[in-house]
């Protein structure tokens, strides 16, 4: 699904569906409060990495990061992954590319799992679950993009929302991914420790060489404006399955304007190998604040 119009603006539809809003929130309380119960309690660390927004603030290559600097294994749901095709999502294949070790599907049922080995104490990195209580989290860090902010704050669907604006402040720290522009009334919790990181896209081409850009992702604007020299844009739904009918027509699309093709480090996991052939993409790299390390290695202890 591709990132509703409305969630960066206050509009009468996102007003209009305010209502629905408070509905999806009350039904998302109740549910909470079973999954409580019970909830399990992992014997080695539990380190949740999770936003409040609904897709797009660039959560994955912080994952990344913190996986790379502890050496750590990471359990995800592995969107539109499927065990049928041995497809394991593309937020997953991005991360084992990198070398990291990624456990796919029920997040309870893997950390059971490298619980039981015995020769391993380290860290566990779970990719989201900010609002699933069933795991016992021992550090919950919050994401945010700055240009994104909190969107027009409401709740899904009249905003991009999952959780109320004070569920910050149950984080134990926010990371904070510089923006172009920080984006009105983003204000963050008083006493919830706040670090801040940068992107930055690295194009495998040079300046002058002329660009289609296309992307799958929750916020495309993003990549976009990343990139110079960009003769024409493309956006699709979030972790959209490209077709083979979509990729003739990126390819005659870059025909047409005498560019290359290029797209996400998540869109390119996507394409066939045909296509990846002949597609680059352009590397999203984060550099998170050396103080944040130095807070985890302290809040592990």
């Amino acid at each position: 699904m591709k990132t509703p119009w409305w969630f960066m603006r206050k509009t009468p539809l996102a007003f209009l569906l305010v209502p629905v809003s408070w509905i999806y929130y009350l039904a998302g309380r109740v549910v909470y409060f079973f999954r409580r119960i019970g909830a399990y309690s992992s014997r080695r660390p539990i380190v949740c990495v999770g936003n409040i927004l609904a897709g797009g603030v660039g959560k994955t290559p912080i994952v990344r990061a913190i996986a790379n600097r502890l050496d750590a294994p990471v359990v995800m749901r592995g969107y539109k992954g499927s065990a049928k095709t041995g497809n394991i999502g593309d937020e997953a294949t991005m991360l084992a590319r990198d070398g990291i070790r990624v456990h796919t599907g029920d997040r309870k049922s893997n950390i059971m799992l490298l619980n039981r080995q015995a020769d391993d104490k380290g860290p566990i990195i779970m990719d989201d679950g900010f609002q699933n209580p069933s795991i016992k989290k021992d550090v919950s860090i919050l994401v945010f993009d700055e240009s994104l902010g909190y969107g027009n704050g409401f709740l899904l669907p009249a905003g991009p929302l999952r959780d109320c604006k004070k569920a910050t402040a149950r984080a134990d720290a926010i990371i904070v991914i510089g923006g172009a522009r920080r984006r009105k009334n983003f204000l963050l919790p008083a006493g919830v420790p706040v670090f801040r990181a940068k992107n930055r896209t690295v194009s495998p081409y040079d300046e002058e060489q002329k660009l289609v850009a296309f992307a799958g992702i929750g916020y495309p604007g993003k990549f976009f404006g990343a990139l110079d020299n960009v003769v024409a844009r493309r956006a699709f739904a979030d972790h959209y399955q490209y077709t083979d009918a979509d990729l003739e027509k990126l390819f005659a699309l870059a025909a047409r304007k005498k560019a290359a093709l290029i797209t996400t480090e998540k869109d390119w996991v996507r394409l066939p190998q045909y296509a990846r052939d002949k597609i680059k993409y352009a590397r999203l790299e984060t550099q998170i604040d050396e103080l944040f390390f130095d807070w985890l290695k302290e809040k592990l202890k």
